[in-house]
């Protein structure tokens, strides 16, 4: 029979070897995701006022006005709808976007000044969103099954302390190879992603601040989408968020496209 001590240390370690392969990488990187997701879902929809600034290497900059809605559907796939209104030029230029699975993501542009609807085909949604920094396939939600996933380390981000996890897209036409996703340990908020792009090169690096907490759900109330290659830069500033307005299937259709200005 074993003594205490001894049984107390067989114990012991067989407990440390249990929890360490409980979870793989793969598996911790997929759980931390799927915890991010859910702890967002139930906002049912919401709406919030942007000023997009891009910025050149030289420090020059324009400004556009804009408005984003967006509704809930867990098991399809949220919808938003991006409204420009501001400046004149591009006033009414609306981008509607389906979340979809392992399948690309339904994108429609309106242009007013042709009076016309453009569906943004996979192979263009890895282009830039109206000279932005961002591409076509970010401003659309990203859905669980879009991607694998992979833990890579726990490290300090800031004052706080992030889970530091890899994304790889499973769906056609990506313009990225991979994301690393900085988030936080205790809201799993998103503080940095850095986008690799097919080369597995370091391409643009993307940050969140000035978080704000609307009941349960938190929202970044800035993001910046830098360009590490050409050191052009794109600012979201957000304003006015509102949630359980009352949208329906109607507000995001093509036809709504068009009624938006």
């Amino acid at each position: 029979m074993l003594c205490r001590p001894l049984l107390n240390n067989v114990i012991a370690l067989l407990l440390l070897t249990t929890v360490a392969h409980a979870e793989t990488p793969v598996e911790k990187g997929l759980a931390i995701a799927t915890e991010a997701d859910q702890r967002n879902r139930g906002f049912k929809d919401s709406e919030a006022q942007l000023t997009m600034t891009l910025k050149n290497a030289q420090g020059q900059e324009s400004r556009r006005v804009l408005r984003i809605r967006i509704l809930e559907n867990p098991s399809a796939g949220d919808k938003s709808l991006v409204v420009f209104d501001a400046p004149k030029d591009i006033s009414g230029t609306a981008l509607l976007s389906y979340a979809n699975g392992i399948e690309p993501d339904d994108q429609w542009l309106f242009l007013p000044d042709v009076g016309r609807v453009k569906r943004i085909s996979g192979a263009n949604r890895s282009g830039p969103f109206m000279s932005s920094e961002f591409a076509y396939e970010d401003m659309s939600a990203p859905k669980i099954e879009k991607y694998t996933y992979q833990y890579l380390r726990d490290e300090a981000c800031g004052p706080l302390t992030c889970q530091v996890i890899e994304r790889k897209p499973v769906y056609a036409d990506s313009g990225y190879s991979r994301e690393v996703i900085w988030l936080d340990r205790e809201h799993l908020r998103p503080w940095k992603v850095d986008f690799y792009d097919r080369r597995n090169e370091l391409f643009k690096t993307l940050t969140y601040s000035g978080y704000k907490a609307y009941g349960k759900y938190w929202r970044a109330h800035q993001m910046v989408m830098t360009n590490v290659r050409t050191g052009k830069s794109t600012d979201l500033e957000f304003s006015g968020y509102r949630f359980g307005i009352g949208f329906n299937d109607g507000d995001f259709s093509q036809n709504a496209l068009k009624r938006v200005r």
